[in-house]
């Protein structure tokens, strides 16, 4: 595999790639209190490029920080063919990301059960065994690699599919594994520089590898990118906008809102 040195590869995120990445992602880091002194985090790792970069960064941070924590490195074989598992050990022996691989029959459970749409089965067993794994290691934070593309989208495909306005958070307390924390680090990253700094490294990352969905799936999220790459052409700013809305939502001026479960309609408050 024609790989961009480590030493390189190592050294950009905070040189070459400094504004687009490391800035960023500090940021995150500092304006949610994602990490704390003596946590232990749980990477999880899939072999894509947003997880293999959330790994560098932490390891960067960890060198680089003010805070003492730990980092373990963690992935779930739901059932890959050879070559894709072959890839994701591949390309984290060569990153030096020390992961440790858990096999699991997801793949083969979710094509039995939902097979003509097993991808959001597959992400909630997926999650649940990242969770447990995890736990299993002592760690009390999980991190994954969702970015600020996938932030803003998920706003979307809420309100235009769900009828309801929510995002992803950049940090959540797990309610079915105790004293764990999901953390989001890649928070405010664009997408765009994310494939930029993967292209320049030469990595060969993966798919989601999945066997079943590969060819069946059409994606909705693919749907609402396309839609906010239309309107940044009307709107620059469109996709900062709708970031934005998340910190700006009115309470006095909806019609109704959840919090912790109870619905509350404005005519309750009239």
């Amino acid at each position: 595999m024609n790989y961009t040195s480590l030493k390189n590869i190592e050294r950009s995120i905070i040189t070459t790639y400094r504004k687009t990445l490391w800035k960023p992602f500090i940021q995150g880091i500092i304006e949610f209190d994602l990490i704390n002194e003596n946590d232990n985090i749980a990477v999880c790792i899939s072999g894509g490029k947003d997880s293999l970069l959330l790994a560098k960064l932490l390891q960067e941070l960890q060198v680089h920080g003010n805070k003492k924590f730990g980092l373990k490195f963690i992935a779930l074989d739901p059932g890959f063919n050879e070559e894709n598992r072959l890839s994701l050990q591949n390309n984290c022996d060569y990153l030096n990301i020390p992961v440790l691989i858990k096999e699991t029959d997801i793949f083969a459970v979710t094509g039995k059960i939902s097979a003509n749409n097993p991808c959001y089965l597959c992400a909630r067993m997926r999650r649940g065994g990242l969770y447990a794994f995890a736990k299993e290691l002592g760690c009390n934070k999980i991190a994954l690699g969702h970015h600020f593309d996938d932030v803003i989208e998920t706003v979307l495909l809420n309100t235009f599919y769900a009828g309801t306005f929510k995002t992803m958070l950049p940090k959540l307390k797990s309610t079915n594994f105790e004293n764990i924390e999901l953390i989001r680090p890649l928070y405010f990253l664009r997408e765009k520089n994310i494939i930029n700094y993967t292209l320049n490294t030469k990595i060969p990352v993966m798919n989601c590898g999945c066997t079943v969905a590969s060819k069946k799936t059409s994606s909705k999220r693919q749907e609402i990118k396309e839609l906010i790459s239309t309107l940044k052409k009307i709107n620059p700013d469109v996709d900062k906008c709708i970031l934005k809305s998340t910190y700006n939502v009115h309470i006095d001026s909806v019609i109704g809102y959840k919090q912790n479960d109870e619905y509350t309609h404005f005519l309750d408050n009239y």
